[in-house]
């Protein structure tokens, strides 16, 4: 009996598009968590809509199905289960709401966008001729790593896509020139240092921009909804906040990483004659790498908004449309065209799974699940009899490290940053609380530091076998205390001179 059940749990293992212990999980916490009565203060409904908030967070962490199937599986549910209306016309109407939202199409529209680094070249030149310059030293090659990510960070909101698409092939392409290949285990020569330099230059640069990362845009409306509008960042606002500490931290990372992980060679000079030797054979810049030169710099003004500082208020442009300004001047230049917009896989997978995660989000907000969990939280905080700068520490503390038991960066966003910006936001003193509302959206992508799961680029770094895994968690162990630490004191003083607190 015992060999049958085996014998039929590995036929429908394999025959199955999904994993299958993960998605008997998943269905076991969807009905578990149906069954358990409404806690006082929720309506049924909008303890249904938590069930299927929770469960499609598992089924993300466990990867049940790549996360967009998981998406639509939560937009399916709740459009079924009518929870947000009385109608099937209704639900399905809220379960779509969130697909016109600027934020998300802001996404997409930079994602498209990023394709012409890729199919131009531009991105890969960028990274030699860094390299070119600074390649002399193992630590040297380091920072022409990070300088790439963070020059390219303002126009690629797929992390991804900039630190797993563009520098990492760069980075597997310098290690291999130095003979540090995993297979042949020699990956300390210079490769596991270059491999995680490249990791944690990524997820710096993901938090100094709201167009370096796809859940940043999010990350700012939940801070208006937090504080009515009080506290408003925009692009440049973003920007400005987060250069002192971001560039202090990428400053300080590539030397820390050569302390916690020293290469085995620390003189490089070949480098150098590698990366003008593959600049060599790329030839001239060409027109469409000009095109993209030029669009990055259109999108950099406008994004900044120079034109409305110069003109004035009406010639303010929202950030989407500049986004899509970027997109039109690249299909209209012949830069890329429209089959490589029908083939961004990325930009239409991030539509679907980022647009059902903000409309859960939404649907928990207008149902009362935010508000009755804040307030719980609030007065259990209140109850301790923590002064501010405890209240303040452990929302930020918990909310960071939180991260260990989730695989999405937009998912965690998804599921807690309101709650606990709302909450900080009620017991923090007034003239305290853009300080804490700027550590909650610097620690949105400090926690991308802490596992090779944390968010889409790690497991494209992590899975080239540069870092083993209790390399890769100690190092980042250390690093999100460090950037932290950068955050909480320069960034805390940067904020006050700038007048937030």
């Amino acid at each position: 009996m015992l060999a049958k059940l085996t014998a039929m749990f590995r036929y429908f293992n394999g025959a199955v598009p999904f994993r299958l212990i993960p998605a008997i999980i998943t269905t076991v916490v969807l009905v578990v968590l149906l069954l358990i009565p409404a806690p006082e203060g929720l309506k049924p409904e909008a303890w249904t809509l938590v069930a299927i908030f929770l469960t499609t967070i598992v089924a993300i962490i466990l990867k049940v199905m790549p996360i967009g199937v998981m998406a639509l599986m939560a937009i399916v549910i709740v459009s079924l289960a009518e929870v947000t209306s009385n109608t099937s016309k209704g639900a399905i109407a809220d379960a779509l709401s969130s697909f016109d939202s600027p934020l998300i199409w802001l996404i997409v529209a930079a994602i498209l966008i990023s394709r012409g680094l890729k199919k131009t070249g531009l991105g890969q030149r960028m990274g030699l001729m860094f390299i070119s310059v600074l390649g002399k030293r193992t630590v040297g090659i380091g920072y022409g790593l990070a300088i790439c990510d963070l020059v390219l960070a303002p126009f690629t909101p797929s992390n991804t896509s900039r630190g797993g698409g563009i520098v990492h092939p760069i980075m597997k392409s310098i290690a291999n020139a130095f003979d540090s290949d995993p297979e042949k285990g020699t990956e300390g020569k210079v490769g596991t240092y270059l491999a995680l330099v490249n990791y944690h230059a990524n997820t710096i640069t993901s938090g100094m921009f709201v167009t370096a990362t796809a859940p940043n845009p999010l990350v700012i409306d939940y801070v208006a909804k937090a504080t009515n509008s009080n506290i408003s960042l925009t692009w440049t606002t973003w920007a400005l906040c987060m250069v002192v500490p971001g560039l202090l931290c990428l400053l300080a990372m590539p030397l820390v990483i050569y302390l916690l992980s020293p290469p085995e060679l620390k003189q490089t000079p070949d480098a150098i004659d590698y990366a003008r030797g593959e600049l060599k054979r790329m030839g001239p810049v060409s027109p469409k790498e000009k095109v993209m030169m030029g669009t990055f710099g259109l999108l950099l003004v406008l994004w900044a908004n120079v034109p409305e500082m110069i003109f004035g208020p009406a010639w303010n442009l929202d950030p989407t449309v500049v986004a899509f300004l970027g997109v039109f001047a690249l299909i209209i230049t012949g830069t890329i065209d429209w089959d490589d917009v029908l083939s961004e896989k990325a930009a239409w997978d991030t539509l679907i799974w980022f647009g059902a995660l903000v409309m859960l989000a939404e649907q928990l907000n207008k149902l009362g699940v935010i508000k009755w969990f804040s307030e719980g939280m609030r007065d259990t905080i209140a109850a301790s009899g923590i002064g501010w700068g405890g209240t303040a520490a452990i929302l930020v503390l918990a909310f960071v490290y939180s991260h260990y038991l989730f695989a999405s960066t937009t998912a965690h966003v998804s599921a807690m940053m309101l709650a606990f910006l709302t909450v900080g936001v009620h017991l923090l003193p007034p003239e305290y609380v853009g300080l804490f509302v700027l550590m909650m959206v610097a620690g949105s992508t400090i926690m991308m530091t802490l596992t090779h799961y944390a968010t889409g680029t790690s497991p494209i770094v992590f899975g080239s076998g540069y870092v083993t895994l209790g390399v890769w968690w100690r190092v980042g162990f250390i690093m999100s205390v460090l950037e932290l630490l950068v955050f909480t004191f320069i960034g805390g003083a940067w904020w006050k001179v700038l007048g937030f607190w």
